[in-house]
């Protein structure tokens, strides 16, 4: 190695570091940090102080130490009754749905979320495959038009909703006009607007995955396996959809992940029976001011959605070493 060749090497090595360097700072910064603090606070005790909560750790001078309070009060509050509430929730017989109201916004949050993601991918894959797939020239259109949606207020497209759907709104005055319905439907404040509004907001960050991946399919794929036979469904579960996986992941974690968060929505749209995690987060945090019970709540949460994130980022590291391979 010649001299030239060995001062490239250890110049572009700090480079590379830099960028490298700076996902993780933006990371430590914005997630590590405040997670830390919130999961500290989570084994505290409220109190009327400022902060709400109890120190976890207290200096006694008289004795030389340092003494340390946690509280675990938190989590068992939030996992009491928890088998028993479980139970209820899956058996589709039993009466009631337990008195666990943490476990009943967890899983009415996922479940949310799931059935978002999930109609999401199914009406966001035929939209990206046909963008995909149109002309050049209109291509970039039909993307904008995607992305039209965010050239705007989030609050104010749901309130939009709002005037749609309410019982005195748009389409139930139009139906009722023209004779369709003779008394208002029932679209507003409940599961249906809720799922209505969440597949709304969320469906963009499903297409630009998908067409990000389907737009580089190689189309004369395709065309060989129509010469060797196949029909156009063999030929979408064998070639299209195999090598669009990666964009259905990342579409689906796009959507799954703050869609679990979500707050405005079922405020606004979602009717007090439905009642998600963020909401309790709210009230936890500014309407009862218990802010370690609000921070055991949040931790648990992201515990939740850290196992998916994984599993998300260990199947692209081994994608990524069968295909270096």
């Amino acid at each position: 190695m010649t001299l030239t060749q060995l001062k490239r090497t250890f110049s572009a090595k700090p480079r590379k570091g830099l960028v490298v360097g700076i996902p993780y700072a933006w990371l430590l910064v914005l997630f590590l940090i405040p997670f830390v603090i919130v999961f500290k606070i989570s084994f505290a005790e409220q109190e009327l102080a400022i902060p709400p909560y109890s120190p976890l750790f207290t200096a006694d001078t008289d004795m030389g130490r340092l003494n340390i309070a946690l509280s675990y009060q938190n989590y068992a509050d939030i996992f009491q009754n928890f088998w028993s509430t479980l139970g209820q929730m899956l058996n589709p017989f039993a009466e009631g749905r337990g008195n666990n109201i943490y476990l009943l916004t967890y899983w009415l949050s996922i479940k949310t979320a799931l059935t978002t993601t999930v109609i999401c991918l199914l009406l966001g894959y035929p939209i990206a495959y046909a963008i995909s797939r149109a002309h050049p020239s209109i291509r970039n259109g039909l993307l904008l038009a995607i992305m039209l949606p965010f050239w705007t207020s989030f609050l104010l497209r749901v309130y939009a909703w709002m005037g749609l759907l309410g019982h005195n709104g748009i389409i139930n005055n139009f139906l009722m006009k023209y004779g369709i319905i003779n008394q208002p439907l029932d679209l507003f404040y409940n599961a249906f607007s809720l799922n209505l509004v969440m597949v709304y907001a969320y469906l963009p960050f499903m297409i630009l995955p998908l067409y990000t991946q389907l737009v580089k399919l190689d189309g004369r794929l395709l065309e060989a396996a129509s010469d060797l036979g196949a029909g156009p469904i063999k030929a979408f579960l064998t070639i299209t959809l195999p090598l669009s996986k990666t964009g259905i992941i990342a579409g689906s974690m796009l959507v799954f992940v703050p869609a679990v968060g979500e707050f405005v929505i079922p405020e606004l749209v979602g009717g007090p029976e439905n009642l998600m995690i963020g909401k309790v987060l709210w009230q936890a945090f500014f309407d009862q001011n218990n802010w370690p019970l609000a921070s055991a709540v949040a931790v648990i949460m992201v515990a939740l959605l850290v196992i998916p994130i994984a599993l998300f980022h260990r199947y692209e590291n081994r994608e990524i070493t069968e295909g270096s391979r």
